[in-house]
């Protein structure tokens, strides 16, 4: 089965942005059926690439990728008003064949998979009993969090009227490049800190030429009682 798609009453959705910034009860949607036939055909093509349904939200990708026509995907449908808010709860995500979740309650979850391993347990346990995780939500948010990683998910701000425009499309790409100078400035940071300590450590340490320390090896015992004795305290 395939990401990003979904249900809204008896209408196919395709999920642009799971959910919304300050509106986490809403997402933001296309229906792939009213589309023009140019339009639909390159997104389903995109949708169904090994980037789209590696992506967290569609958006993603369209935001990257355009039409025959030139312009930019996630652009058009913005201006052309083919994006739709409705609430996380009337949308029906259906991972495989045979489960179904509605969105709001599998945003829950990928959220909480990446705040800590209590949540991952829970994931795995549900995915276990009802089958509806898709795992490839599940691998990358494991990923995440092996990494101490915390995946934010991007979304778009639209008015009350389910439209977007070019202020809120602005001020999501500025946010995710204050967010990306924020981490660049973190980094930094820790490494002059790490080189400060190193040096009150030991001023004499060369920095250009440092090397992590070897690991000390123990001898391994030469004499048969030396080998006995070590393998009685091994079974007690």
């Amino acid at each position: 089965m395939l990401k990003h798609i979904g249900r809204h009453g008896d209408r196919k959705v395709a999920i642009i942005f799971r959910e919304l910034p300050g509106e986490d009860h809403m997402c933001l949607v296309i229906y792939p059926d009213t589309l023009p036939t140019h339009i639909h055909n390159t997104i389903m093509s995109i949708l169904e690439s090994a980037p789209g349904q590696q992506s967290p939200n569609l958006a993603d990708v369209l935001h990257r990728n355009l039409l025959p026509d030139g312009r930019v995907i996630l652009q058009a449908l913005h201006n052309e008003g083919m994006l739709k808010k409705i609430q996380t709860n009337q949308v029906i995500v259906t991972p495989t064949a045979q489960s179904n979740v509605k969105l709001d309650e599998l945003n829950k979850i990928v959220k909480e998979m990446e705040s800590g391993d209590a949540a991952l347990k829970r994931m795995q346990e549900l995915d276990a009993n009802a089958g509806f995780v898709d795992p490839a939500v599940k691998r990358k948010a494991e990923k995440a969090f092996k990494e101490g990683r915390i995946s934010e998910a991007e979304a778009l701000v639209a008015p009350a009227t389910g439209a977007l425009d070019d202020q809120s499309l602005a001020a999501n790409m500025l946010a995710q490049a204050k967010r990306m100078e924020a981490d660049a400035k973190g980094l930094v940071a820790e490494a002059a800190r790490m080189k400060k300590d190193a040096q009150r450590m030991f001023p004499a340490v060369n920095m250009k030429s440092a090397k992590p320390a070897p690991v000390a090896v123990e001898p391994t015992a030469t004499k048969t009682r030396g080998r006995k004795k070590a393998a009685a305290d091994a079974v007690q």
